[in-house]
């Protein structure tokens, strides 16, 4: 792991903890496992994370956050653009930042637990990725994307859910990742199948 930590490899086959990596104290990050795949480019918070400041927030000098959740798979390649504090104003006669009057926020942007964000992916400032969601190869994210959803396109549209809204809604109110992380990874075989009823069957058991 130290060697992950330390330099960029090169290969697809490797991966970088984040929670491991990451020092901005402007992006939070739940848990352990959330991670960036083969981070040859210096790895996400250099690469994955656009113009997004490393000096704290303060009153005076609000600054846009990024929060991700648990378990969240980041494809090589994929971009986060935090730039809302950077923001060229289209409504005025230039778009030129002559000052920090077009400084403006975006909000805070918002990636769930569980969410996959495709290789080439770029999600956009102030957008949040619900639980579960999927954000297919090269999309461009300018919305809100609901829990479970998979998106695609240019900008991203909703192709499809993973599961049922009776589904969805049941696994919501799961709340697996509020579940201790040596827990969720004992849950292992339950969550890889599609079998929503063994892994209630196996929750209603151990808890």
């Amino acid at each position: 792991m130290d060697s992950l930590i330390n330099s960029p490899v090169k290969h697809w086959c490797e991966f970088e903890f984040i929670s491991k990596t990451v020092k901005n104290p402007n992006i939070h990050i739940k848990g352990n496992y959330s991670y960036y795949s083969a981070y040859w480019d210096q790895g996400f918070e250099r690469c994955v994370v656009r113009y997004l400041h490393d000096k704290a927030s303060t009153a005076e000098k609000p600054i846009d956050q990024l929060h991700i959740g648990n378990f969240v798979c980041f494809g090589a390649e994929c971009i986060i653009m935090m730039g809302g504090n950077q923001l060229h104003r289209p409504d005025w006669i230039s778009t030129f930042p002559f000052d920090t009057r077009s400084f403006l926020p975006a909000g805070d942007t918002v990636i769930a637990d569980g969410c996959w964000i495709g290789s080439r992916a770029m999600i956009m400032q102030g957008v949040k990725l619900g639980e579960g969601a999927v954000v297919a190869t090269g999309a461009v994210v300018t919305q809100d994307v609901p829990p479970y959803a998979i998106v695609a396109g240019v900008p991203a549209k909703v192709i499809k859910y993973r599961f049922s809204e009776a589904d969805t809604e049941k696994l919501l109110s799961l709340k697996l990742y509020e579940l201790d992380e040596k827990q969720i990874l004992k849950m292992r075989e339950e969550l890889q199948t599609d079998q929503l009823g063994n892994l209630c069957s196996y929750l209603d058991q151990s808890l």
